[in-house]
């Protein structure tokens, strides 16, 4: 993890491993390692663990829209500590958080707001 202002450890209650995650998903640790490679899942290393924010996963699945709010997130220039701070940081306009707002299926909103961050 980059040294930054904030912990992005403090952002979300739970955390899963990629072992956790791959249970979750029912599929194997490389496949999820692979996820994340290819920035369909988000990990930010702790204690030399990768961990995931337990909110990407669910109802057994990635949350819908996330890979792709993630590459808009990343062609803005946010490094992986500043997306997860985005996703996590309340939003007085949608309102909520954004990875809220995309697990409530308002994923369009949020990739919006996360294109308009490009400008």
């Amino acid at each position: 993890m980059t040294n930054s202002r904030f912990s992005v450890f403090t952002l979300t209650v739970e955390w899963l491993t990629l072992p956790d995650v791959a249970d979750r998903l029912g599929v194997p640790i490389t496949r999820v390692r692979q996820m994340v490679r290819d920035r369909k899942l988000l990990a930010v290393r702790s204690d030399g663990v990768l961990r995931v924010p337990a909110e990407f996963i669910q109802d057994d699945t990635v949350l819908k829209g996330l890979s792709g709010l993630l590459t808009v997130l990343s062609d803005a220039g946010f490094s992986d500590e500043e997306s997860l701070d985005w996703l996590f940081r309340e939003d007085p306009t949608l309102p909520g958080t954004p990875v809220r707002a995309l697990a409530e299926n308002r994923g369009r909103e949020v990739k919006r707001r996360a294109q308009a961050l490009a400008f």
